[in-house]
């Protein structure tokens, strides 16, 4: 389950919301409404797959050779679906 908290709110009650992630909730932490952060459970954290770094290099490799400019993981993640 998501929860979604303004910054002050977080600040406040940061054990709360600590406690919320160890028992597998996210938490995203927002100012003036906009998300700014996400605090999840270490143990989702992964490394990518062989085949996820296949793909990676690709899409770089494809960028170069069509003059797109630098493509940054991260930014194409947020726009993409995310999974999990």
């Amino acid at each position: 389950m998501k929860q979604q908290v303004s910054l002050r709110e977080a600040n406040q009650n940061f054990s709360r919301y600590i406690e919320a992630v160890e028992r597998g909730e996210e938490v995203i932490i927002t100012r003036r409404g906009k998300p700014i952060a996400r605090i999840v459970k270490v143990s989702r954290l992964r490394e990518p797959t062989a085949a996820q770094l296949r793909a990676w290099n690709l899409i770089k490799s494809s960028a170069r050779e069509l003059n797109i400019g630098k493509v940054i993981r991260d930014e194409l993640h947020e726009r993409g679906t995310r999974h999990g």
